[in-house]
């Protein structure tokens, strides 16, 4: 059993919870095929106290992975958005309680109440989750040839006729048709509003780009040299990991960082690899402070980061690009990412002074699951401790009736509640069968293999139930 100590906390891993973790990653890579995973964990004083490669980072080839691979980290990005807003406002160029309308006249926010910069941080503006405008698609209608243009991470005009089809959508959302509510009444997770985010920092930021400002305020202060927005840098780099997604049951992978990419880059554009990440984890840790000693951001505003702010996902909350969650005897702040090609998530506790990564190259893997394990060995715990038993409480006849619908999100999932047989509730996603439990008169438990995901209810006077909380997700009601 080791004994670390750091500002009185104990490291508390010991061997026998450390193989539980190692088995669990082999079975979740097992039954995912995930073809590789980078995983450490950190203390905050960017000590590697455990690291570890599991799969390549290619298969054709081969190829091993190390701390400098490059992955993908998809809505990782979105704290590095936060983070990049908070520095503007200790910097007097934004107030948070402005109207974004303020900086993006393009969005007139016409059909809603004010919707200010603290909104759009915490997904509280009031959109659902909508289709993707991608980068390709928008490029492609503009004749852009990135051979020609350079990196489209870093093109004005893309950016600039992205922020306007963004928000013409936005501005269209009205109460009949697009919003879920007031702004901040409801947390609606919405990629689009960390697009808006990304274009206030690309007009006030002083740089040419969202991408050149996260560079020259972020990533070179804290020396994450292999970090970056860019599409066309890790496809041409010898150690960028391919990516990989399942298609028709077989695993395929290429190396196109564009695919199902965003127009903006603030909700999702960011790669980067363990090493950087892990000078990024430990800032958070010193709240806001790099190992040499540089400020990045004030102590006042990490703390603000990462505040309860609404919901989320049913047993946590959501700050500014972070949630943060109970797990035994520690308050954990994270985030996950997902992307064609891309698993990542980030976590750390101030309690145990210490953070921890994992990266994939694949999609759909559950590495949020990795993390919490890898957390818990920290905090000498077991990483495959017994889930939680839930106590069954039928939802009433009434409700069984008015839930029984189809819920469909501008992303792509279909979500069915339905009436079974013997007149108890039933759910598919995607046209899967899922084990749903319910457990309060408005919430549920779907049973996943490794995890459990909370559904609730949601309605008012005037719509009934118009949507499901699912996960992160609000997914409205089909009309």
């Amino acid at each position: 059993k080791t004994a670390e100590y750091r500002g009185g906390y104990m490291n508390r891993i010991n061997k026998a919870n450390l193989i539980l973790a190692e088995n669990l990653v082999e079975d979740i890579m097992d039954k995912f095929e995930a073809c590789g995973i980078a995983a450490a964990i950190i203390d905050g004083d960017g000590n590697t106290v455990f690291e570890k490669f599991w799969g390549v980072r290619d298969k054709e080839s081969g190829k091993e992975m190390n701390g400098d691979t490059i992955f993908g980290i998809a809505s990782v990005t979105k704290s590095f958005t936060c983070l990049a807003i908070m520095q503007m406002e200790e910097r007097g160029i934004l107030d948070l309680d402005d109207p974004v309308s303020k900086y993006i006249p393009e969005f007139t926010n016409k059909n809603q109440d004010k919707i200010t910069i603290r909104h759009l941080m915490s997904h509280a503006a009031g959109f659902f989750p909508l289709p993707r405008i991608l980068v390709n698609q928008v490029a492609e209608t503009l004749g852009l040839d990135e051979s020609v243009t350079g990196d489209f991470a870093y093109h004005d005009g893309l950016a600039q006729e992205g922020i306007r089809l963004i928000a013409k959508r936005l501005d269209e959302q009205t109460k009949e048709n697009g919003l879920n509510g007031k702004p901040g009444e409801y947390l609606s997770y919405c990629n689009d509003g960390f697009c808006l985010l990304s274009d206030i920092i690309r007009r006030y930021g002083g740089e040419p780009s969202f991408a050149d400002y996260l560079i020259k305020n972020i990533l070179k202060p804290l020396h994450m040299d292999r970090s970056f927005c860019d599409f066309l840098r890790p496809s041409l780099d010898e150690n960028a990991a391919t990516l990989y997604k399942k298609i028709d049951g077989s695993m395929v992978g290429h190396r196109n960082y564009h695919d199902n990419a965003l127009v903006l880059n603030g909700s999702g554009a960011m790669k980067s690899t363990l090493n950087d990440l892990k000078k990024y984890l430990q800032m958070y840790l010193n709240l806001g402070r790099t190992a040499d000693g540089t400020r990045i951001l004030s102590q006042y505003r990490v703390r603000e980061m990462c505040k309860p702010r609404q919901p989320y996902n049913g047993n946590g909350y959501y700050g500014y690009g972070v949630s943060m969650k109970n797990m035994d005897d520690l308050t954990i702040i994270e985030h996950g990412g997902s992307l064609t090609g891309v698993s990542s998530h980030i976590a750390w506790s101030y309690e145990a002074d210490a953070a921890v990564i994992v990266l994939c190259n694949t999609s759909g893997v559950p590495v949020s699951l990795i993390s919490d394990g890898l957390m818990k060995v920290y905090n000498g715990k077991s990483p495959v401790e017994k889930r939680d038993s839930w106590q069954e409480t039928p939802w009433s006849e009434e409700t069984r009736h008015s839930a029984a619908r189809t819920y469909v999100s501008g992303e792509g999932i279909t979500v069915k509640l339905y009436l079974k047989e013997d007149g108890s509730i039933g759910l598919t996603e995607d046209e899967k069968e899922k084990p749903l439990i319910t457990v309060s008169p408005y919430t549920a438990i779907v049973r996943n293999p490794y995890s459990d995901l909370f559904l609730r209810l949601i309605s008012d006077e005037e719509r009934g139930i118009f949507a499901i909380a699912y996960g992160s997700r609000m997914i409205p009601r089909r009309r």
